[in-house]
């Protein structure tokens, strides 16, 4: 018996019988695009296999060279690459798993002087304005998906996805934003559905009866002149006569101004248009979408929303997901948290994508804890190792070393666990950090990990170790501002722990990724509900509103708020890519004054005073909450590399730019691993 007994429920599709509804959503990872990468894919795919996952799904394989993501990026189009993909396909099939290649053509969304679409309609995300396909080119491109799944088969793989969502080509013949064509392509609805139907037809003819065909459907496109409810369903039934197997979740497009799967995004925020699909369809449907939990999960497919759940992400974060959830060790499930930082935003900088909670992740044969080996005697106990400081970098490192089998003893000078995590996670939208804490706790608890609290540890307290870690974190830096001293004046530490209540109006000075931070704790309202937050962003009802998009509902913030940089640049310019816009949009509908160039005079009872082009003025505030940066604690580094001893210095005590936790675990996790 499991907790999750719809979950663990095994379901046929097509002559595939998957262990478990699980599937492992495609992401692009960047080990897809050279045939040398090829070995580390197939470990990261084989760790996922053997932890128990149903479906495998790889990231997206172009059907020809004008639909790539990028120069030379992954492609399936030859029979020597489909040989090479046996390897991929041997790993997963070794541990019990299955796999599915996902067939992605570009379109506008290739970053190429090639790219085409359905139209010559630049994308606003791309700096190519692609080429129309010709009639028979679209023709061409259409066999040439069905191809590709014929040597997806070839190879092994055990389904094929069609990518018809997110903006991609299909996609882009689909809405009449980006399909302005008057041949059989184009025009009419029913003539922009003609491309996928093609696709799907001619795809199954390709590979025969029972071969699993997943097509992924964009239920919202979330732009303006996307499709309207009534043609989604109508295209999902001419898919489903043409020999799709599943239809997947698809929700917005990369240009859409709505989020949809950044930590901001409440989770299960789209179920309900999965849920609205199954009703209209046969055959099996699939959630996806900021569902990362096994708790969730099991509830969709047990209020029968869902027949699959796909979790992306989750799968990065733990390959293991799968089994700790059918063992009962939920608690111990490394949980996704939607940062997009060490995955989607590296891989936009044409970096190999990774995981900020599992460095490991993508680099499987890179980064390997293997226990100590025990030679003789002399060596038959594991090396004792001390790790002072409980945040992000010292957790990683302690828990790292004790998966290798190291006495680990971790030294915390407060309370509690966690560091500056426990105060990123009071930030609306990063609430999911509660669970890097929780799966931290937990390991420590698992591995054995001597953890002692309020103990400031000193260097005779570490005479004994063998290694010392210092991980003693960040405090944070309080300018020299006239009147820094007064009541008025506070950290953003004391703000988020609760030390501070802040009044109706506030200064936040500081306007990096910690200010924007502040400030959207300052007015959210903790009362939002998914509806709430939905109407702000304007998703409304697809069958009343085209690609579910309506006028955003204003906001109503729960105080006034200056935030408030000396730079001239626009606030928030340094944020990561992927989810930095959708903050920048937070401050904007939540009223927030942002003010660049700004110098600070003084602060006294009648406010902040400060200086803007010239101009004085005072800002009446009940606080001014300092977020000018942080600096690095290592003076019990310096003193034991004074003494020397052994000692490594990690995380925020190593460098103290923006707190950066996917740095500071990795350092934690690679410092281990070498030791």
């Amino acid at each position: 018996m499991t907790a999750y007994p719809h979950l663990f429920q095994p379901i046929t599709i097509g002559d595939l019988t998957l262990r478990n509804r699980t599937v492992m959503g495609s992401m692009h990872t960047g080990l897809e695009d050279f045939f040398w990468d090829i070995p580390k894919l197939a470990a990261y795919f084989r760790e996922r296999a053997a932890g128990g996952v149903g479906l495998i799904i790889t990231g997206g394989y172009s059907p020809n060279k004008r639909g790539w993501l990028k120069p030379f990026a992954s492609e399936m189009s030859t029979r020597l690459q489909s040989e090479r993909h046996k390897q991929v396909t041997g790993a997963v099939h070794e541990e019990g798993g299955a796999i599915a290649m996902q067939i992605l053509h570009a379109g506008r969304y290739g970053y190429t002087p090639f790219s085409v679409s359905a139209s010559a309609r630049k994308s606003p995300i791309t700096p190519f304005k692609p080429s129309a396909l010709s009639t028979k080119g679209a023709d061409r491109t259409a066999s040439d998906f069905a191809r590709t799944a014929g040597l997806a088969k070839r190879a092994g793989y055990d389904g094929v996805e069609i990518m018809g969502s997110e903006g991609y080509l299909i996609n882009q013949f689909l809405a009449e934003r980006t399909n302005d064509r008057t041949d059989k392509w184009g025009g009419t609805s029913a003539n922009r559905m003609r491309f996928p139907v093609e696709v799907v037809r001619r795809t199954r003819e390709e590979v025969g009866e029972g071969f699993p065909i997943i097509y992924r459907l964009s239920l919202l496109d979330l732009v303006e002149g996307g499709q309207t409810w009534d043609e989604v369903v109508t295209l999902a039934h001419l898919l489903e006569e043409a020999g799709a197997t599943v239809l997947n979740t698809g929700i917005g497009w990369h240009e859409a101004r709505v989020p949809t799967i950044i930590t901001q995004v409440p989770r299960g925020a789209w179920v309900w248009a999965t849920q609205r699909l199954k009703g209209e369809v046969s055959i099996p449907v699939c959630a996806s979408n900021r569902i990362n939990t096994p708790e969730l999960a099991e509830q969709i497919l047990a209020d029968g929303t869902a027949d699959l759940i796909s979790m992306a992400r989750p799968l990065l974060a733990d390959p293991e997901f799968v089994n700790k959830a059918r063992d009962e060790r939920a608690d111990e499930i490394n949980t996704c948290i939607a940062c997009n930082q060490a995955c989607l935003d590296q891989v936009f900088k044409n970096e190999h994508a990774s995981c900020l909670v599992n460095p490991r992740a993508c680099r499987e044969t890179e980064i390997v804890l293997l226990a100590l080996p025990r030679v003789g005697t002399a060596l038959d106990r594991p090396r004792n190792v001390a790790v002072v400081g409980a945040g992000p970098a010292g957790l990683s490192a302690a828990v790292s070393y004790a998966e290798r089998k190291f006495d680990v003893t971790l030294f915390e000078k407060g309370s509690s666990l966690g560091g500056q995590f426990r105060l990123a996670m009071e930030v609306p939208g990063k609430e999911d950090f509660k669970d890097t804490l929780r799966y931290y706790t937990r390991r420590l608890e698992v591995l054995g990990v001597d953890v002692r609290l309020n103990v400031a540890a000193t260097s005779s307290d570490l005479a004994d170790f063998d290694e010392v870690v210092v991980a003693t974190g960040v405090e944070p830096r309080m300018p020299a501002i006239p009147g820094i001293d007064h009541p008025k004046a506070v950290s953003y530490a004391d703000v988020l722990n609760g030390t501070v209540v802040p009044g109706r109006k506030v200064a936040v000075v500081g306007a990096g990724g910690i200010g924007v931070d502040v400030s959207v704790w300052l007015t959210h309202d903790p009362a939002e509900t998914v509806d709430e937050w939905l109407a702000h962003w304007g998703v409304g009802d697809p069958s009343l509103h085209p690609g579910g998009l309506m006028e955003q509902k204003a906001r109503t913030p729960i105080r006034e708020v200056w935030l408030l940089q000396r730079k001239t640049s626009p606030i928030g310019i340094g944020l990561a890519k992927t989810s930095g816009w959708a903050h920048r949009a937070v401050l904007k509908q939540s009223g927030v004054h942002q003010v660049g160039g700004a110098s600070y005079d003084r602060i006294d009872d009648a406010g902040l005073h400060l200086t803007v082009d010239g101009v004085t003025s005072v800002l009446d505030v009940d606080q001014v909450v300092i977020c000018a940066g942080q600096e690095s604690v290592r003076g019990l580094y310096d003193e034991l590399l004074a003494a020397g001893r052994k000692v490594h210095l990690i995380g925020g005590a190593d460098i103290a730019a923006e707190l950066d936790a996917k740095r500071a675990i990795e350092q934690g996790t690679r410092l281990a691993a070498t030791a």
